[in-house]
């Protein structure tokens, strides 16, 4: 009796899937390596144009400085106009970023473990405001913000970006919550615990990476906020560096290479901020996606 062996067939066996295991690596690290180039090439360029002259700016835009003109960036970290402008836009996004956490993280709490009449209307009519750019509310935003007395103020940046970003906030602290494990809920409930002492003692201490998660994602969009603040604020002292930023490039129109200076100090604090709490941003966006 003789066995006759089935044929192995290259594409499953040990050498092909080495092979395909191989060829995807290599589809993986040159996908990163593109992303990643398409990412941190303008910002090197525009961090080196600040240390060139305008000639070699034009000549040489991508390679490195010829003679680095450090005085492009100390005549902009030694003026007063921009650290008025950096305070302008901390203060700005501090407050945005404690309403945002404070009103989202309570609200996707009660979403999450409380249910009473109309949770669904109501988690839906958050979720809504994801479709409505700040943009498209322009107007009805500005004649509210008049109305209240708080045209030019900073409250008056501050409030309309924390309801802007509620929506999106809410969604990922519900989400959270709700794979938090149930028994932590019940013994709370068991040692007499009510709805608040969970949420204070419980829960918060462990939504550190979704709060943290919330937070960046809070502080960079009110960081780079444009639209609501020309609209809004009418004295240069108050302005956000993105205003000022305009300001200042209509004084300096010519001198691009003190404008790629000052884009460079005035984007320095969110990637810094970004890469601090990287950790916290990837573990809060992956929570709950593997049980």
């Amino acid at each position: 009796m003789t066995d006759i062996a089935a044929p192995i067939d290259a594409a499953t066996g040990p050498s092909g899937g080495r092979k395909e295991a191989f060829s995807t690596k290599v589809y993986l690290y040159t996908s990163l390596i593109l992303v990643t180039a398409i990412v941190i090439v303008p910002l090197i360029t525009t961090a080196l144009g600040g240390f060139k002259t305008l000639g070699e700016l034009r000549g040489n835009p991508f390679g490195l400085p010829s003679v680095w003109q450090w005085e492009n960036y100390g005549g902009i970290l030694f003026s007063q106009r921009y650290w008025l402008q950096m305070g302008n836009s901390l203060l700005i996004a501090a407050l945005t970023v404690f309403l945002t956490l404070s009103l989202s993280a309570m609200a996707a709490f009660t979403f999450a473990h409380v249910k009473f009449f109309g949770s669904g209307f109501l988690l839906n009519y958050f979720l809504i405001g994801l479709m409505f750019p700040a943009a498209t509310a322009i107007l009805p935003l500005f004649i509210r913000i008049r109305d209240l007395g708080l045209l030019d103020t900073y409250w008056g940046v501050v409030l309309p970006q924390a309801a802007f970003g509620l929506g999106m906030s809410i969604l990922l602290f519900r989400n959270f919550f709700r794979n938090l494990p149930s028994e932590l809920f019940d013994a709370a409930f068991v040692d007499g615990a009510g709805y608040m002492r969970f949420f204070w003692s419980i829960t918060l201490p462990l939504s550190r990476p979704i709060i943290a998660t919330v937070g960046i994602i809070s502080f960079v969009g009110s960081w780079n906020s444009y639209i609501l603040p020309l609209i809004l604020l009418n004295s240069e002292s108050k302005y956000p560096w993105p205003l000022g930023i305009m300001v200042y490039r209509g004084e300096f129109s010519t001198d691009w290479q003190l404008i790629l200076a000052f884009i460079t100090l005035t984007i320095l604090p969110t990637v810094i901020v970004f890469f601090a709490a990287q950790k916290h941003i990837i573990a809060g966006l992956t929570a709950g996606a593997v049980k």
